[in-house]
């Protein structure tokens, strides 16, 4: 399908530079339609605090933002977390101040506690995608086995196998029932040669939510293995990467996890390292190495000799992170630990039942099923969505828009007040 962009005053570049700012386009590739969201400045700061422990003071964009879908904004406290690690690169008298190792081992540590995964089964990447590449390089299946996923996957990630089965990666796209990927359709889609399940755990188009468990267990009882992507669920939703059984998991973290673009996390199960294969090597990789050509050196042929370390990082780590990115994170993990992730899915049911409720009301068909307990929720509209863009922004409102629906995504910073502002512009 050909998309139609609708473009709104600035790029999603200029959005992404200025973080919440003005009226942007914000076109993503759903194999839909375009999307734009709606900005937040019309209305202005809130003056009481509110939310999750009266967390909305820790944040300081303008207006109702129920679009943490999008891009979830920082705390205050990650904001000063990058302006520290400026200092670093400015070369300032606050350089010493900076630990920029000591924050990739604070985030690494507080990522497994979070969700319950061991350290030498994480590695820093680029983002979600760079991951799932690297596991379908990985697992070679571009030379052998196929691919299940689902409609419900990431778009950007059904671009990819799409592209990859034009170079003869052959994969197979289950279709939604209800609302729902079943599991019981994506057993039949597996077939004698099915290596993979690629899945996203918590959709970005409505928000459902895959019973990851029962997907690993039917598929490890088929002899295949699982990949997820948890960005929609990572910082929103508890999550048991070990008690799922899932093999890899990856997730951006400028979502809900509160960092920055240009990092993410990978995991991969201890067991199922072994089935990777290094497609891309580079010095984080490096366990062992010795020279014999550096001054001082033991003379000696060959003239280096290296040996990988240990763990997902031996395997998938390559180059420099993005380490302003780092600092925020590991200050947003901490906040979210103290937050608690089940306090966080708790705080949002009365806000999602409530927007199950009335958004009907006003004419706007459910496509979340009315059960979901994820943190996206999705209308379907037949109105003009410039139309409808414009009243949202009018009362300083801020959801996505695509052309014939749109995603609401309330965070632990959001209230019942919220949600009336959302239901009354649009009344």
């Amino acid at each position: 399908m050909k998309h139609q962009h609708i473009t709104v005053d600035k790029t999603v570049d200029q959005q992404r530079r200025s973080l919440m700012g003005k009226i942007v386009a914000a076109p993503l590739a759903m194999g839909l339609a375009s999307s734009f969201t709606t900005a937040v400045s019309a209305a202005p700061r809130e003056t009481t605090y509110g939310g999750l422990n009266n967390s909305r003071r820790d944040f300081e964009f303008e207006g109702t933002f129920l679009n943490g879908a999008y891009m979830h904004p920082v705390a205050t406290g990650a904001a000063d977390a990058i302006k520290q690690y400026l200092d670093a690169r400015l070369m300032n008298a606050g350089q010493q101040q900076v630990n920029m190792s000591g924050d990739r081992d604070t985030a690494i540590k507080l990522f497994g506690k979070l969700f319950n995964a061991d350290a030498d089964e994480l590695a820093w990447i680029p983002s979600t995608t760079v991951a799932e590449n690297l596991v379908v390089d990985g697992l070679g299946l571009h030379e052998k086995g196929s691919v299940v996923t689902d409609v419900y996957h990431f778009s950007g990630s059904l671009f990819m196998y799409n592209e990859f089965a034009k170079q003869g990666l052959k994969y197979t796209i289950v279709e939604a029932r209800d609302q729902r990927i079943h599991v019981e359709d994506i057993a039949k889609a597996i077939k004698p040669d099915t290596r993979l399940i690629a899945l996203t755990l918590v959709s970005n188009v409505a928000g459902f939510e895959h019973d990851l468990k029962a997907v690993c267990d039917m598929a490890h009882a088929k002899g295949v293995m699982v990949y997820a992507d948890i960005i929609q669920a990572a910082g929103n939703t508890p999550i048991d990467l070990h008690g799922s059984g899932v093999d890899f998991a990856a997730c951006s973290t400028y979502k809900w996890l509160m960092g920055d673009f240009g990092i993410g996390i990978m995991y991969a199960r201890r067991d199922s390292q072994a089935a990777l294969k290094r497609s891309q090597i580079g010095f984080r990789q490096e366990g062992k190495v010795i020279t014999h050509y550096l001054p001082m050196d033991k003379p000696g042929y060959p003239l280096i000799e290296t040996q990988a370390t240990s763990g997902l990082s031996g395997i998938v780590g390559v180059g420099t992170l993005g380490n302003g990115a780092v600092a925020a994170l590991a200050y947003s993990l901490g906040y979210l630990d103290k937050l608690g992730l089940d306090n966080i899915k708790a705080w949002r049911q009365p806000l999602l039942q409530q927007l199950q409720t009335e958004m009907p009301k006003l004419g706007f068909q459910p496509l979340t099923p009315v059960d979901s307990t994820s943190a996206i929720v999705s209308f379907a509209f037949n109105d003009d969505a410039t139309k409808l863009y414009n009243k949202l922004q009018k009362a300083g409102v801020s959801v996505t828009v695509y052309r014939h629906y749109l995603r609401i995504a309330p965070s632990f910073y959001n209230s019942v007040t919220d949600i009336e502002r959302l239901l009354g512009a649009l009344k």
